[in-house]
């Protein structure tokens, strides 16, 4: 591999590499910050966390996709591992999990438009709270998932 390949090969990497610590950034963030009947400047806050939480997981298909075809091990060490499956499919689960809260903030920014602040109860922060714990649980497993695989585990 050239110089130029291993460069290209180390940047898909660390941008891998930062977008898991920034969803995992932002739906902390949020966890944290969530609460009933938030000021505009909270709410405004959460919205843009979850765009950051959103395009960082964007940006993680697209570098995992990258590393996949181009900068890894080649497609078929990894589509021929059951545990990068599990890993996809985690990924997808978290992903379509996450369109609850995404849905909701986006909602927000009606009110939010017209100065008006959106109504969060306290049963939607429970509901929320919940779903992003379970997100950040998938998202811990999944670079566990990621080192077994790079580890050759789960080929015969």
């Amino acid at each position: 591999m050239g110089l130029t390949a291993s460069i290209n090969s180390a940047l898909v990497a660390y941008v891998h590499y930062l977008s898991i610590i920034l969803c995992i950034s932002a739906l902390l963030f949020e966890r944290i910050q969530l609460k009933p009947d938030p000021n505009r400047f909270e709410a405004i806050r959460m919205v843009v966390a979850d765009i950051v939480y959103g395009l960082a997981g964007l940006s993680l298909l697209i570098s995992g996709i990258l590393r996949v075809k181009y900068f890894g091990q080649g497609g078929e060490f990894y589509t021929h591992n059951p545990i990068f499956w599990v890993k996809v499919c985690l990924y997808i689960f978290v992903g379509i999990l996450s369109l609850y809260p995404t849905i909701t903030y986006i909602l927000w920014a009606i009110p939010l438009s017209k100065n008006k602040l959106p109504d969060v109860s306290l049963n939607l922060v429970s509901r929320l709270r919940l779903i992003i714990n379970i997100e950040l649980f998938g998202f811990a497993f999944i670079p566990f998932f990621a080192t077994l695989m790079a580890r050759g585990i789960g080929l015969s």
